[in-house]
């Protein structure tokens, strides 16, 4: 069984305007603190010294500054160099989360605060000095809007699989990716896209730190899931990342859409959005933006405002284009996703009737829909609610990221997966009641992580395939391949299309037939 280990966190979330009050200053420096034990491991950083936590096999650093906090006049600014500091920062709390745009990423106890850009560090108990273990960082998801990542303890893939693991947050919502002409004319590389620039500073951080815990800055791997996933295709993309990563997984996301913003586009959203908070003075929104009411910013949030932006200094180009000229930064990549992912998406459409069922297809699909539901039948299903959620999974993420691996197999070695326990917890607080939330979109996050936001602990059968999933991808952040003694081969997707299927009771297995049984030929035609 792995060790949960205790959260201490910086303020309960009883109300927003409490919570930032509270956790700004989090980053204050603290000496001999009450608690610190003479084993705790000691590390010099560039900035200062750190003391963290030895837990049974591992090590953790809790909430490291990457980036001086993003507050007043480096809100929607590019992360600035953390301060220095004298004595030594005890290391034993995490951070605030960031500022929550939608509220369903966290725990209702959790806390959050603008001043948000730390990271954890994980490594393991019996590293000696000058290791240089493998690296791996962690993007976490949530629509960009929301989640944190400080619920995803490291500590127990460190330890099992001799590697240095890496949590970090990075702005959400309107402060991470607003984009408006006048922050653009002082933002170097546009504005929209400032939560990239914290995930590069975090990059950059690893670069120039982790030796310093035993880490290889030559051997790192990026790895993210959902929105998270999405931060991985656009580090593949972007110029400034190259040389900063070695091998990248991307969990429950596409690469190949190619359907981002750019920032002229997203620019003009961004002048409704800072209208709508109540910044209309040209001359002086960048300063208005930078004092507006944190509970403002989040209430008046909107889709608009969307993710990163494409066309700009930073990104010039989606990973679709940067693909198909040669610019992307090839390294090997591991891919997959769950086998319902809309099993957690979808919980609007629940209680759906048969009828329903039929509609939405219709309205959806148009002139294929009678092919979809042909492909579909109710019958073939638990539930309406199980029948849309299929067909919103294969037409999504499912064969998405087959359309991924396609691609880039013909470039790099190229790893694909399913995550398919039909046992699997869903999150906390989205159980459907009477629907089988099994393999829903996240669902894989409890077996890679000490993981806080899953409805329940796992099992001991779901433990051996958290051991296995956690080996798998500690084998491929030591040399870009995930096979490991004892565990069924795990072959390249190449052109027989092979996918390793994830499954407890040592069922895990290859598989050919993953793009026929989410039916991709219709989906990708």
């Amino acid at each position: 069984m792995r060790s949960l280990v205790k959260r201490h966190l910086a303020a309960p979330a009883a109300a927003l305007a409490a919570i930032v009050l509270v956790a700004v200053g989090f980053g204050a420096p603290a000496s001999g603190a009450p608690g610190a034990r003479g084993g705790d491991p000691v590390v010099q950083t560039r900035s200062g010294t750190v003391r963290g936590v030895q837990e049974p096999g591992f090590d953790q650093f809790l909430g490291l500054p990457y980036a001086a906090p993003p507050l007043r006049d480096q809100r929607f600014a590019p992360p600035a160099a953390p301060a220095s500091w004298r004595g030594v920062r005890v290391a034993d709390r995490q951070s605030p989360a960031c500022l929550q745009f939608a509220p369903s990423g966290v725990r209702e106890e959790q806390a959050v605060s603008e001043d948000c850009l730390y990271l954890d560090v994980y490594r393991p108990a019996t590293a000696p000095k000058n290791a240089k273990l493998p690296v791996m960082v962690w993007f976490h998801g949530g629509g960009n809007t929301q989640g944190t990542g400080v619920i995803y303890g490291g500590g127990t893939m460190a330890d099992k699989t001799g590697t240095v693991v890496i949590s970090i947050n990075y702005r959400l919502g309107a402060l991470g990716f607003l984009a408006h002409p006048a922050l653009s004319a002082v933002t170097p590389g546009g504005s929209g896209n400032y939560a990239r620039m914290d995930q590069l500073a975090s990059l950059k951080w690893v670069r120039d730190n982790i030796t310093a815990f035993g880490g290889d800055p030559g051997n790192v791997t990026i790895y993210g899931q959902s929105a998270g996933g999405g931060a991985v295709c656009d580090m593949l993309a972007m110029p400034a990342a190259r040389g900063l990563f070695a091998k990248a997984i991307v969990q429950s996301s596409g690469c190949m859409s190619g359907n981002q913003a750019t920032l002229t586009a997203g620019e003009q959203a961004g002048v409704g959005y800072a209208e709508s908070v109540g910044c209309t003075d040209a001359a002086t929104v960048v300063a208005c933006l930078r004092k507006a009411w944190p509970g403002t910013l989040v209430a008046k949030q909107t889709s608009a405002v969307g993710g990163s932006k494409v066309s700009s200094g930073l990104l010039p180009k989606s990973f679709k284009d940067a693909f198909a000229d040669g610019s992307w930064n090839a390294v090997p990549l591991m891919t997959g996703s769950t086998r319902s992912e809309n099993r957690l998406l979808s919980t609007s459409l629940a209680g759906i009737t048969a009828q329903g069922y039929v509609d939405i297809v219709r309205q959806t699909y148009g002139d294929r829909a009678d092919q979809v539901l042909a492909l579909y039948p109710l019958n073939k299903f638990s539930s309406p609610y199980d029948a849309i959620t299929q067909v919103q999974t294969d037409a999504g993420n499912a064969c998405r990221t087959e359309l991924t691996a396609r691609a880039t197999t013909t470039r790099v070695p190229t790893y694909r997966y399913e995550f398919d326990d039909p046992t699997s917890p869903t999150l906390y607080g989205f159980r459907v009641p009477g629907e089988d939330m099994s393999n829903g979109h996240s669902a894989e996050l409890a077996y890679l992580f000490d993981f806080t936001l899953g409805e329940r602990p796992l099992t001991a059968q779901q433990e051996r395939l958290s051991d296995q999933m956690m080996r798998y991808w500690g084998a491929f952040a030591h040399n870009g391949n995930p096979n490991f003694r004892g565990a069924p081969g795990w072959t390249v997707y190449g052109a027989a299309q092979n996918v390793m299927q994830l499954r407890t009771g040592g069922a895990s297995r290859m598989i050919t037939s993953f793009s026929a049984e989410h039916n991709c030929g219709f989906w990708l035609g």
